[in-house]
């Protein structure tokens, strides 16, 4: 049997850095890349859960991958972190630039956006824009060296695209404490779509491919209050499950998508149909 259209989704051969690996769809996304054949490089702050997940990853999917732990905000721990990928790998084809900041301050991050710090924003801005420029800066530098071309994938969120519902809120409640979407995850997710268009239009010809990928909510310990009115605002009636992003991503990383360059990814439900 002919199966050239399904050999476009192999990543056999390929190395794949995930930034925020070790966390809730990090871990997914690895899995994933890992499962259609790609080395994977599990990035993220904490040295032993990557490596332990690394471990893992080759245990179950009989392939290779590294642990390496990266902060995204820092341009000396990104250069050093994709040395040594390639120094492991010898190549990088390709990047999910995955990482965003969850702040150790959870009052201040879910403060109201007249009370917002200008610190908090910051910190928030340095990992959510700031890294995901450095980290692409870096790959994408790696890629041109190689001339073999290369994919990125960037993630967003639908509130990069539009606004969050604020009436969604009201009396919701994740892993037992109040909820809302800050300004600034809204306006650093908007950034990761501006960067994404900028970086296709400058690095196409150079066979690099920068796309977004842009999920909505995710089921994930939130209430019942929240679960409902969120699924209230989606055609689809229901909130994502988290293994539901995977195959958005094995795509855009693949031969599959082989014309797709500076495109925004929307995996929602249908959210923003209405």
């Amino acid at each position: 049997m002919n199966s050239h259209y399904k050999n476009l989704f192999d990543l056999s051969g390929k190395t794949a850095i995930v930034t925020g690996a070790v966390g809730i769809l990090g871990q997914r996304f690895c899995r994933g890349l890992a499962e259609f054949g790609a080395q994977v490089a599990v990035v993220d702050l904490d040295l032993d859960r990557c490596n332990t997940f690394a471990a893992e990853l080759e245990r179950e999917y009989a392939t290779s991958a590294l642990g390496v732990v990266c902060d995204v905000s820092d341009p000396i721990s990104v250069s050093a972190m994709v040395a040594q990928v390639v120094k492991r790998f010898g190549t990088v084809n390709v990047l999910h630039n995955n990482a965003a900041s969850k702040s150790t301050d959870i009052d201040a991050f879910f403060a109201s956006t007249e009370e917002y710090s200008l610190s908090e924003w910051r910190k928030i801005m340095a990992v959510n824009v700031d890294g995901m420029f450095l980290v692409a800066q870096a790959v994408g530098n790696q890629m041109k060296k190689q001339a073999t071309g290369g994919s990125i994938i960037q993630t967003s969120s639908i509130y990069g695209l539009v606004s969050s519902d604020k009436r969604i809120y009201e009396g919701s409640f994740y892993l037992g404490r109040q909820i809302s979407n800050p300004a600034v995850y809204s306006t650093s997710k908007a950034a990761v779509v501006g960067l994404t268009r900028y970086l296709a239009a400058n690095w196409g010809d150079s066979g690099i491919r920068v796309n977004a990928l842009v999920p909505a909510g995710v089921e994930s310990g939130q209430n019942d209050t929240f679960k409902a009115r969120y699924s209230a605002r989606v055609p689809l009636a229901r909130m994502a499950q988290a293994d539901e992003m995977v195959g958005a991503l094995i795509y855009l990383a693949s031969d599959a998508s082989s014309y797709v360059t500076g495109h925004c990814l929307v995996v929602d439900g249908g959210l923003s149909a209405w």
